[in-house]
């Protein structure tokens, strides 16, 4: 079905100008980004343009005048009144066309400037707003983005973002530490007979903090788990790519305890053949049995999903899955070449 000529269009030129602000930067989104039919691929290209902006306002002045700045362009953007710069005007066009709430990228910002506030983080359920902010947000916009606005449905999407943010922070532990931050719940490691100030001044990895960082992952595995049960009510051209996101970015936590728990003497890293088998493997979120959907939305995330109820949309039908075979082709390239990869120094992002 055509859109009404009163819809906001992501225009070409604004498009390629959101391209080109993510040029060079997350290698994830770019492959993620072909593995999705490109009604979806598009939009979250704008969306992803304007977080990148966002981000790098805050990390240049964390203060609040850099967040008032921000909040006052997405206001803007709601309004129909974008600033005179691509990827606001393309923020503009998406969040209209696909009835996004206000309240879903205003987290993703507060979420922005806990982290450069240097935010910590006394227990799970505190670590677990941080990443409902940061991610479960912006597993929310791209359910949206795919006219998925079930409650359980959106319910499965930020868990898949909440668990993929465990496992960054449980690969990034020392190297956060040496910036000066610390993720890992406060309560667990002083549970763990760990001081976290005291560690922070001298972050060494022992036995203590193998097992924080065990328990961080053993959630971010459950959230896994769960989130499948939402991939498998994706459209179907859809699910490859969140598939492989999920596949992916759990392995990470795999390989951080095959080595031993140890990311502070280094950084875990998939390899480039290992990335081609979970590529492969992301094919069977085609077929993947759709599971119960009915597991409790967290309750940091609960927010976000009642934000998307409250604003209630007629859907129209996703368009035939005519590009599919040419995803899984394209997927199958992708494969040969990752097989001849060296693993880069860094892993995921």
């Amino acid at each position: 079905m055509r859109l009404s000529r009163q819809e906001p269009v992501l225009g070409p030129e604004d498009l390629a100008a959101c391209r080109a602000l993510l040029a060079g930067g997350s290698k994830s989104f770019h492959a993620a980004s072909r593995l999705l039919p490109r009604r979806i691929a598009e939009p979250a290209t704008a969306l992803y343009a304007f977080c990148r902006v966002a981000d790098d306002v805050i990390d240049l002045d964390p203060g609040p005048a850099a967040l008032a700045g921000l909040q006052d362009r997405l206001r803007r953007a709601y309004e129909g009144r974008p600033l005179p710069m691509a990827a606001d005007r393309a923020l503009a066009s998406v969040i209209a066309r696909y009835a996004i709430p206000r309240a879903v990228p205003e987290a993703l910002l507060e979420g922005f400037a806990w982290d450069r506030a240097g935010r910590r983080y006394e227990t799970l359920a505190d670590l677990t707003a941080y990443a409902a902010r940061v991610a479960g947000t912006v597993g929310a916009m791209m359910a949206l983005l795919m006219e998925e606005r079930r409650p359980a449905v959106l319910a499965r999407a930020c868990d898949l973002g909440v668990a993929m943010q465990f496992s960054n922070i449980a690969r990034d532990v020392g190297e956060d530490a040496r910036a000066g931050r610390l993720y890992l719940p406060m309560a667990w490691m002083r549970e763990a007979g760990l001081d976290p100030e005291a560690w922070l001044a001298d972050p060494v990895f022992d036995a203590r903090l193998a097992g924080v960082v065990r328990r961080l992952l053993a959630e971010a595995a459950a959230l896994y788990r769960r989130s499948e049960a939402g991939i498998a009510r994706l459209p179907l051209s859809c699910r490859p790519g969140i598939g492989a996101a999920r596949w992916i970015y759990a392995e990470i936590g795999h390989q951080v305890a095959r080595e031993g728990f140890d990311s502070v003497s280094r950084r875990a890293v998939v390899s480039g053949r290992r990335k081609a088998a979970l590529l492969a493997r992301s094919l069977g979120a085609i077929a993947l049995p759709a599971g119960a959907t009915d597991a409790p939305c967290l309750p940091e995330t609960r927010f976000l999903v009642e934000a998307v109820a409250a604003e209630p949309r007629r859907l129209r039908p996703a368009p035939p899955d005519r590009r599919l075979g040419q995803q899984v082709g394209w997927m199958l390239d992708l494969m040969l070449r990752l097989e001849q990869e060296r693993p880069l120094n860094g892993g995921m992002r």
